[in-house]
């Protein structure tokens, strides 16, 4: 089923956000280490093996048995794409082909709330407006762009 509604903003914590119930999609690279584990680099990927001692060890293995793809790792935390290697610019093809796998696995999972945050903005160096058209027209009222940080006020 598809939302009718376009995809949301908000300024909002990402783990407030999951604590809430929704899934989140945590932007990753495709770097693997020799011993399994996924690279996490920074941002909301590092915040995730931090909360989630397990995430690194999935991630890795998913990539390894499917490549770089959007793939629900478990505890309604799925992984997001956005750059081949972490020292490369976010790859806007990847965060495109991301989005529209990421709506796909929404649908065939029957979530209707995903939080995500702007794939490949701040520590990836994109700027949302460059993103942006990218990923809007791949996603409905399901998924919510999160800004990072949390709400002033």
């Amino acid at each position: 089923m598809l939302y009718a509604a376009p995809v949301r903003d908000a300024i909002a914590d990402l783990w407030d956000l999951h604590a809430a119930g929704a899934v989140v999609a945590v932007t990753t690279n495709g770097l693997v280490g020799r011993d399994g584990r996924a690279r996490l680099g920074r941002g909301c990927a590092r915040q995730a093996g931090e909360r989630f001692p397990w995430f690194a060890a999935k991630l890795g293995a998913a990539i390894v048995s499917g490549g770089n793809h959007v793939v629900h790792l478990g505890e309604r935390l799925v992984a997001f794409p956005v750059e081949h290697h972490p020292l490369e610019r976010p790859d806007l093809a990847l965060i495109a082909r991301s989005a529209a796998e990421l709506a796909a696995l929404a649908t065939e999972q029957g979530w209707t709330e995903v939080a995500l945050p702007r794939p490949g903005c701040g520590g990836g160096g994109l700027e949302w407006s460059e993103v942006r058209p990218v990923i809007v027209p791949r996603l409905d009222g399901r998924f919510v762009v999160v800004t990072l940080g949390k709400p002033s006020g």
